[in-house]
């Protein structure tokens, strides 16, 4: 695998970290993966499978390596500014693939709106976007929760929400909101408030803002982008399958299934593997094919 080279750019309100692993086919349109809040380290083992070409990751503006300068919470449109900047320092202004996973797929869309001219196809995996389901108020009032749970008792409390609420199969009922709040120790999660509310999950804004973000939808398909929603086969049922089919529909396209869940395209990193290797193989036969 070819060695990446780590280089540092700052934007307004951060210094972003970013990581170029050069190809062996110079003629080969670069390959960016973007995520969020996940960094990319989490792109590793997913890299090292497209050695042909330029790939390009980046740790966003809350995660890992990348530094705040600002208070301010992040939106989609941040860090779609973020991403344009660091595309442009790493590999010029584009064309470019993306494969952007989770918050990174939210972020790319703004981007696609913003900037229509610079990807050729996006693959946007699995975007959260609770504000497109059919069950949208109880999906935000959820989210809402988590969040304010966080920020009234912690990271444990929090994530155990956070958790119960992603593995849900299915509508979120009315009465979500309601029910008994789950155990954190359940989870392996800690029980006691250490007062901090760093979670790049589920601080800053970001649950919040990027769940309910609202895709430009007119401007996306007029773009000349080719934008590919795609969501893993054991994704079924759950919030990221849903809203990633309502996206689909929104822009008038067809959701690609891909294989393993939320994280297919994870081998090992952060404690959790997918399948990457069929992951893999699914997204080179979307970007050559």
């Amino acid at each position: 695998m070819t060695e990446a080279t780590t280089r540092s750019i700052e934007v307004p309100g951060a210094v972003l970290t970013y990581d170029i692993r050069p190809g062996s086919d110079v003629d080969k349109i670069p390959l960016v993966m973007v995520a969020s809040p996940m960094a990319a380290a989490g792109f590793t083992t997913l890299a090292g499978h497209f050695t042909d070409r330029t790939v390009v990751t980046y740790d966003p503006r809350q995660s890992e390596r990348s530094e705040l300068t600002t208070d301010a919470d992040p939106t989609p449109e941040t860090h779609a500014d973020d991403i344009h900047r660091v595309i442009e320092a790493a590999v010029g202004p584009g064309p470019v693939d993306v494969l952007a996973s989770s918050g990174g797929a939210v972020n790319m869309l703004a981007f696609v709106a913003a900037h229509p001219d610079v990807v050729r196809i996006l693959v946007a995996h699995e975007p959260p976007l609770v504000s497109a389901l059919p069950d949208r108020e109880a999906s935000v009032a959820a989210v809402h929760d988590v969040r304010d749970t966080y920020e009234r008792d912690g990271l444990g409390p929090g994530m155990a929400k956070f958790l119960i609420l992603v593995m849900h199969s299915g509508e979120i009922p009315a009465d979500w909101t309601h029910r008994p709040a789950p155990d954190p120790a359940q989870f392996g999660l800690p029980t006691d408030d250490d007062g901090s509310r760093q979670d790049p999950m589920l601080g800053r804004g970001h649950i919040v803002n990027t769940t309910g973000y609202e895709p430009d939808y007119d401007a996306i398909r007029a773009a000349p982008t080719r934008v590919v929603p795609g969501y893993g086969i054991e994704s079924d049922g759950l919030i990221t399958q849903r809203a990633t089919i309502a996206v689909a529909d929104a822009l008038g396209v067809e959701p690609t299934i891909f294989p393993s869940d939320h994280g297919g395209f994870l081998g090992g990193e952060y404690g959790q593997t997918g399948d990457p290797d069929a992951f893999a193989t699914r997204l080179r036969e979307l970007l050559d094919g």
